[in-house]
């Protein structure tokens, strides 16, 4: 399938079957994904990977509780078996500006020089490569944010404070039967006369 393809069939799923994937269809999947641009070839990215049913069950635990999966509207999604989070590592960053041929940029002076920080932005690069190259081997995917379980993810699988997630990517079978799909599916995509401007804006 061309990147053309992957991303006319990529779309967000919501419903997967509890079927494992292969341990080195995983690390294939991760070790493409790494492979994005980043800053001044910092490879700041990397990933927490959960493809065991333990990890993910306590995944799920740790980001929604009892009440609130009972209620939610998903279920499908809880059976991905495999959940990938991309960091990035601003230190990675200010490091690689620190060094002779990037040291004239002044972003290594900290994390407040970068007026967009590329860490996030190589991060989620990662994450788009991950979803397309599932969508490239038939699977599912769908990526979501982790907002306020950020901390008790942090917490619960020993991240370091520095590492910033962009959300997690979550990767299996499609089990399309009975999947209700989100209600941003029924907005149309807005023509490309309106997402272009041309010469000037």
């Amino acid at each position: 399938m061309s990147v053309s393809g992957a991303l006319r069939a990529r779309r967000s799923c919501r419903s997967f079957s509890s079927r494992p994937l292969e341990q080195e269809l995983v690390d294939d999947l991760v070790d493409r994904a790494r492979r994005t641009p980043t800053a001044g070839n910092s490879q700041g990215v990397e990933f927490l990977v959960l493809d065991g049913p333990a990890a993910i069950a306590t995944y799920w635990d740790t980001s929604l509780s009892g009440d609130a999966r009972s209620s939610f509207a998903f279920p499908g999604l809880l059976r991905a078996p495999l959940l990938v989070v991309p960091f990035g590592l601003p230190g990675r960053y200010l490091d690689r500006y620190s060094e002779p041929d990037k040291v004239m940029t002044g972003l290594g002076d900290g994390k407040e020089c970068w007026s967009v920080p590329y860490w996030l932005v190589d991060a989620a690069f990662a994450a788009m490569a991950l979803q397309l190259l599932a969508i490239e081997l038939g699977l599912g995917c769908c990526f979501f944010g982790l907002f306020a379980q950020e901390t008790s993810i942090r917490e619960r699988f020993g991240i370091p404070d520095e590492a910033c997630a962009v959300g997690t990517v979550a990767i299996g079978y499609p089990e399309p039967v009975g999947e209700r799909p989100g209600q941003s599916a029924r907005r149309a995509r807005r023509p490309l006369e309106e997402v272009v401007h041309r010469g000037h804006w």
